[in-house]
């Protein structure tokens, strides 16, 4: 079993052309994961000099190609529980910012022509318990009314038909959701960032941003050297590394929880059908849950909050253990299968589960997408390139006021706790 993604063993590792740290650049972005490439890509279009820094050694290092592999629509919180806090209006404009995000991928993946594995076959929100079932059920009601005429309840006959599994009593089926491979998309939208002009520099972690007078430029010190930037994008997410690291403002505002993932032996193609026969992507509903779905080659990627830890070789272990015998619990049939990969990696979440985005202190930035990154960092590296060329329109997430987590100065060390809480919510709900 290696522990290492499968999205990056099994992709070609994006080798960037040698050049130099320029001593200036109009846009400097910090991140070489979905957010920064795609602002680099759409930047560099609009004829900037963009110089892309990645604290790692290769491209989407991090969150961008160590998670499931959805690419899926809606919020990362209940529809009906933002409209109710935030108002019809502005729930429905969120949720349709995912849907557009998902269009964004689509379109990068069409125009650039990568070759990652893109199909856009739903996915399936599970329930165990009638309760959850029920809940399903009123929630899809809602949202048909109000946001999404395409979402469909299923009842248990017809998740049966789906999956291969008897633990489901009903599912939510999200039909413009989509999946793909994170590594085969990261190689290409690199290489598209490249091909328009943007200079992508590996191993080289921001250290210091210092504000240059009043306006958007910056110094940004590296350990290769220093360069100007005109404007600066912090797209680090909760990368351990440099900018994110390094900055307070920040990193009191995200919370880097460990999301954990095994992938199987391949399993051939009448057995994977046997068990997702749609091949979509697939969550369950629970506090600490389960996502699923299948790859081109026929494997299983099993995944979930297995552990509120950090991602380490003994964390992944112990969480791969725990991985296993809830793949075995909701597969049966897989009880015998081989494990090929096992992997952990940071979700940076925010304390209200929604992306946060926009300009402070002349600094740009967009981060906390909180477990629905995929999709929604390709789509704001695109609209953050817009912000940054005047456009602020563009920002789905703008003027949101962004507060400090109570007790949050750095290495998360209530996780535990909440980790403990939810256990105890899923047990009673």
């Amino acid at each position: 079993m290696k522990l290492d993604s499968y999205w990056t063993d099994t992709a070609p590792a994006f080798t960037p052309k040698p050049a130099e740290l320029p001593a200036r650049a109009d846009v400097v972005v910090v991140g070489a994961g979905f957010t920064g490439l795609s602002a680099a890509l759409a930047l560099a279009r609009r004829g900037a000099s963009v110089v892309v820094l990645e604290a790692g050694e290769r491209v989407a290092s991090e969150a961008s190609c160590r998670n499931g592999g959805h690419v899926n629509n809606g919020l990362a919180v209940d529809y009906g529980v933002a409209a109710d806090r935030y108002g019809t209006a502005q729930a429905c404009a969120w949720y349709h910012a995912f849907d557009a995000a998902v269009d964004s991928v689509e379109r990068v993946v069409r125009d650039e022509g990568i070759a990652c594995d893109f199909e856009r076959n739903g996915k399936l929100k599970l329930a165990t318990r009638p309760a959850h079932c029920e809940a399903l059920a009123r929630s899809a009601e809602r949202m048909r009314r109000e946001v999404d005429p395409d979402v469909e309840f299923i009842d248990a006959a017809r998740v049966r038909q789906e999956v291969g599994s008897e633990r489901f009593v009903g599912g939510l089926l999200q039909k413009k959701s989509a999946q793909m491979h994170m590594g085969r998309f990261a190689h290409g939208l690199a290489s598209a960032a490249e091909r328009q002009g943007a200079q992508i520099h590996l191993g080289t972690a921001a250290t210091r941003f210092t504000r240059l007078g009043s306006g958007h430029a910056h110094r940004v010190d590296t350990a290769r050297g220093s360069l100007q930037a005109g404007q600066l994008l912090l797209a680090t997410g909760a990368s351990q590394h440099g900018g994110y690291a390094s900055f307070g403002w920040l990193r009191r505002r995200i919370v880097g929880i460990g999301s954990f993932i095994i992938v199987t032996e391949p399993l051939g193609a009448e057995r994977a059908r046997s068990l997702l026969a749609v091949r979509r992507t697939c969550v369950t509903v629970a506090n600490i849950h389960h996502y699923f779905r299948l790859t081109a080659d026929h494997r299983l990627v099993f995944g979930g909050r297995a552990r509120f830890a950090l991602s380490s070789p003994t964390s992944d272990r112990k969480s791969g253990a725990i991985l296993q015998r809830g793949l075995a619990e909701t597969f049966p049939q897989l009880a015998g299968a081989g494990i090929d990969y096992c992997w952990g990696g940071l979700v940076d979440m925010t304390q209200d589960r929604l992306p946060h985005a926009g300009e402070r202190d002349g600094l740009y930035y967009s981060m906390g997408y909180s477990g629905h990154g995929t999709q929604m960092s390709v789509h704001m590296g695109l609209r953050m390139a817009e912000v940054m060329a005047g456009n602020a329109a563009a920002n789905p997430w703008r003027d949101r006021p962004w507060p400090a987590i109570p007790g949050h100065l750095g290495p998360p060390w209530f996780l535990p706790a909440v980790g403990l809480y939810y256990r105890v919510k899923d047990m009673v709900a």
